[in-house]
């Protein structure tokens, strides 16, 4: 069997940075956006030191070398956007807020694949000078998802592409990167290839880039591996593909260098700054905030029982409420059918609705269903969920989702000063009800009175526009399996 080789005319390796923590990207990322947000803008020393205390207390770091933490904040900061530059400050990127507001890490590497290109500012002033002199114009996400519509255009997502296919036959070869050839051309390649049973190199050096873009994009939810080895799409997330597909967002600071094939380290470092305004741009108008329902289905089926489920659980739940307190517009509840799961908003609220019913059900109270009820946001009460003990005792509930594609830590949660105040007054009757949803599970994690938990001295709080809990899980609070409801 032969090894594949691309005509040297075409080769041309392109590569970006790789964090040094890919293994525990998820939580590393989750952690740094918080901690990034809440030291907000600040001189640049002062940024730069408390970002640091910050990368130090990240489990495991406290005795790295300053060079590695240094490293961790360059690379956060360069690949995900998440710091944005002044000429005298340092500040939290719009992707940072997002992803410590909504928690939603799908959402977060959809937003960073959308925006990630060839050249950016994500690799050093002189690899992107080699990048603009060899034409270098590719957006990768883009171009193998295009491909992979067009080798599945008979319907489904049977036909997937390697990581070495990827590597040899897209992220390395001019032709594409330079040429935008077509990608029917770049797949018939492929697939004679594939025929004449043509080897790859499969050194990790060599595949690692478009390995991690592949992985990158697995959690983005837009492909699926069953062996890390052969990558599909995902064909719940249509909608947000095409959105891929059809975009034609491009950061033009480099355009005319690329044109010319020539430019200046001054003129690339020039466009460090607009690059990181570019990546942390409003991108309202192509939202990607994950369906939650579509995201923890695992085929057609299931979303359709899960959004009947949902669905029924939150119109009984919303009408009751607006016509008790008239304070919701009456047509929220007259086409809510209409609605999707992303224009409701939170379903892990309604998930946790529907457990609470389910677990006053199977304690064999179900006359006290009818008592549980979802509080809308603006009542401001400091709890999601009003619910009930089966002994008929009041209890409240504050909801936090997170989504992820691998399970994440469970030892840190946010209250607001409302929750925290609420939680004060309430005592062991106020819940956190942490709830994560990945693609393969579904956690539930119950901290019971917060407050009275750190007074005791079991949990750690530190004061930040509300309360930073952290906590070791194997010593407070429990898991729970979600249950679902069910007539």
């Amino acid at each position: 069997m032969s090894e594949y080789k691309i005509p040297e005319e075409y080769y041309f390796r392109i590569h970006h940075v790789r964090p040094r923590f890919k293994g525990d990207i998820e939580n590393v990322l989750i952690y740094m956006a918080e901690e990034i947000t809440r030291v907000g803008e600040q001189p640049t020393h002062e940024f730069i030191r408390k970002i640091n205390e910050a990368i130090y207390r990240y489990p495991g770091n406290a005795h790295r070398e300053l060079k590695t933490i240094n490293n961790w904040r360059t690379e956060i900061s360069a690949l995900f956007g998440f710091i944005e530059h002044t000429n005298e400050t340092d500040k939290p990127g719009r992707r940072a807020k997002e992803l410590a507001a909504n928690e939603d890490l799908v959402e977060c590497f959809k937003v960073f694949l959308y925006n990630f290109q060839y050249p950016g500012a994500h690799i050093k002033p002189k690899n992107v000078l080699e990048q603009i002199e060899n034409g270098i114009h590719f957006k990768p996400a883009q171009y193998i998802l295009k491909m992979l519509k067009f080798a599945n255009r008979e319907g489904g997502n049977s036909v997937g592409i390697t990581k070495y296919e990827a590597c040899h036959c897209i992220f390395n070869d001019l032709r594409v990167t330079r040429d935008n050839e077509g990608v029917e051309k770049t797949w018939e390649r492929i697939l004679v290839n594939r025929q004449n049973k043509v080897e790859y190199d499969q050194t990790g050096d060599v595949v690692r880039y478009a390995g991690d873009i592949l992985d990158y994009m697995e959690i983005a939810n837009l492909l699926k591996t069953y062996d890390s080895y052969t990558y599909y799409l995902i064909t719940l997330e249509e909608e947000a593909i095409i959105k891929f597909i059809e975009s034609t967002e491009w950061f033009g600071g480099y355009d005319e260098m690329i044109e010319k094939k020539a430019g200046t380290l001054d003129a690339v470092k020039k466009c460090v700054n607009s690059w990181f305004s570019y990546v942390n741009r409003d991108i309202e108008e192509t939202d990607f905030s994950t369906d939650i329902l579509a995201y923890i289905a695992s085929d057609e089926d299931e979303l359709k029982k899960l959004k009947e489920n949902t669905t029924t659980d939150r119109i009984g739940s919303l009408a009751e409420l607006i016509e008790r307190e008239n304070v919701l517009e009456k047509r929220i509840a007259t086409y809510y059918d209409g609605f999707t799961t992303k224009d409701i908003g939170d379903i892990g609220e309604s998930l946790v609705h529907g457990h609470e019913c389910m677990r006053i059900k199977t304690g064999g109270r179900e006359d006290l269903i009818h008592l549980i009820k979802r509080i809308p946001t603006q009542f401001a009460v400091g709890y999601d969920i009003s619910s009930v003990e089966l002994d008929e005792r009041k209890r409240y509930i504050e909801v936090k989702t997170t989504i992820s594609s691998k399970p994440l830590h469970f030892n840190r949660i946010h209250l607001t000063k409302n929750e925290w105040n609420t939680a004060s007054s309430t005592h062991d009757r106020y819940y956190v009800y942490r709830l994560l949803l990945s693609k393969n599970d579904r956690k539930l994690f119950l901290l019971q009175d917060p407050v009275g938990l750190y007074k005791k001295d079991l949990i750690d709080m530190i004061p930040s526009d509300g309360a930073d809990i952290t906590f070791d899980p194997s010593k407070v609070g429990q898991f729970e399996e979600l249950l679902t409801w069910t007539n």
